[in-house]
């Protein structure tokens, strides 16, 4: 690996620097879905026509988080870092200067190919600069801004729309875009491979296409445009993509995504339990603006504000969860935190049009300690027995998992809510509430039984991040 030890003061930064562009990446998604009603009207078109523009990036995200591992070893993190950033501002700006929305779907793909690198290639960067025992605070660090973009995304977009022009929506990214490059190029520490293989351009179509081909049917899945054949035939080839990549893996040296890592005990719960609680976790963003401004009727700044604690209690628990996890271990709080996080996520189905604020308030303080816990967990345990070159891969992987599970959790949320909310009632609060109140029972019920996967951890893995000593280790072992 080809790098200069980071210096001290790169190392106090990192963190702040990643934090930044996981903060854009969260928060472009949440804030322009606030945005699509007058989006729809300034372009004359419908708001579904408008779908388009949220699928288009995260069709784009899907295709490229693959290759962005490669890029960093063979290009360098600082190299890929920028340039990442910098095509999320050009895209924004692009976004934000479109006439029509053929150009817009276009400039959001642009976008997505920039956010697509953003948030693997700086976790990749926080696995290679920090020991694993410090690792964790990294983490726990950057998580935040991925929790909080989600839930101020909502009040920034009504604040924009209501006040300013929705334009306004992507030129919020130039000044923070801007001041992330100059930041990286002078202070990102700079890893890459001396030697890399090429890149594997066959299975990048296969699982790409694959991939992009999921997202799709998960956006359109609940519009009814497609017809149920349809559905199922792009459903078909995806699988049949997805499939022949993972025959052409095993088949040569170096593919695109190295599948051996599901060998490693630790990699594979945390990516597989990950995907499973990521998609009871990943609807909930879409769940509360329903509840709270169709259902008990309250304004999108209310609303927004009433997701803040959940961002407070993650900040808080910053300090605590190093030292959680050495007291417990990774295993013990994965299982115990994956069920609290699923009954946390089901007792939002007691809210209702009498419920006071201030016990929604405290339910979402108490839910965002769970989130933040979880998440963190999920994201350092990936790196806790995968080292040197694998990083990247191991990087990629969960970036790919990540972002399938969230597109998963949005679109099975709006699908169990519109189960349960007959047609013809959508704008009646009443029907609305009882269809999210079941949608959260049903998420809250998958991300318990995502506990599961986390079963088959040891009470020693990760111990090496976590400091966690198990109690039937010898002194020999050490």
């Amino acid at each position: 690996m080809v790098s200069a030890a980071p210096t001290d003061s790169a190392k106090r930064l990192l963190p702040w620097l990643v934090a930044v562009a996981f903060f854009m990446q969260a928060l472009d998604t949440t804030i322009l879905n606030t945005a699509v009603p007058a989006i729809a009207g300034s372009l004359n078109v419908t708001p579904l026509d408008v779908k388009a523009v949220l699928a288009s990036y995260t069709l784009s995200l899907a295709v490229f988080i693959p290759v962005s591992g490669w890029m960093a070893n063979r290009f360098g993190t600082r190299r890929i870092f920028a340039a990442a950033i910098g095509l999320f501002t050009v895209g924004s700006v692009l976004c934000g200067l479109a006439t029509s929305l053929e150009m817009l779907v276009a400039f959001r793909v642009l976008q997505g190919m920039g956010g697509a690198m953003m948030v693997p290639v700086g976790r990749l960067t926080l696995a290679r600069t920090y020991d694993k025992a410090e690792l964790v605070w990294a983490m726990s660090f950057v998580a935040i801004p991925s929790l909080i973009g989600p839930m101020i995304g909502p009040v920034a977009g009504g604040l924009i729309v209501t006040y300013l022009d929705w334009r306004m929506v992507f030129f919020v990214n130039v000044p923070v875009g801007l001041l992330g490059i100059r930041l990286v190029l002078h202070r990102l520490p700079d890893f890459r491979e001396a030697d890399t293989h090429p890149l594997d351009v066959a299975g990048l179509v296969l699982f790409g296409g694959g991939i992009a081909l999921l997202s799709y049917v998960l956006e359109v899945f609940g519009e009814h445009r497609l017809s149920p054949s349809g559905i199922l035939a792009l459903l078909a080839l995806s699988v049949a993509l997805l499939a022949g990549y993972g025959v052409r893996a095993r088949m040569i040296a170096f593919p695109l995504l190295d599948l051996g890592l599901f060998k490693v005990r630790t990699f594979r719960a945390a990516v597989v339990g990950g995907f499973v609680a990521r998609l009871g976790l990943g609807g909930i963003p879409f769940l509360f603006p329903l509840l709270y401004q169709i259902g008990l009727g309250l304004s999108p700044v209310v609303s927004g504000l009433l997701v803040l604690p959940q961002a407070v209690a993650s900040l808080g628990l910053k300090t605590f969860l190093p030292g959680i996890l050495k007291r417990l271990g990774y295993r013990n709080v994965l299982v115990g935190n994956t069920i609290l996080a699923g009954l946390m996520i089901m007792s939002f189905a007691t809210v209702g049009a009498h419920t006071p604020l201030w016990q929604i308030v405290l339910q979402a303080f108490v839910l965002g300690f769970f989130t933040s816990t979880q998440y963190t967990a999920m994201n350092t345990l990936i790196f806790a027995d995968v080292s040197g070159p694998r990083t990247a891969a191991a990087s990629t992987i969960s970036g790919t998992g990540q972002q399938l599970a969230i597109s998963f959790g949005v679109a099975g949320a709006a699908l169990i809510a519109e189960i349960f909310v007959p047609p013809g009632l959508h704008s009646h609060p009443d029907t609305i509430i009882h269809g999210v109140q079941q949608a959260f029972l049903v998420l809250g019920g998958l991300t318990v039984l995502s506990s599961v996967v986390f079963m088959e951890l040891k009470a020693d893995d990760g111990e090496a991040m976590s400091q966690h000593e198990a109690p039937h280790h010898h002194s020999e072992d050490h």
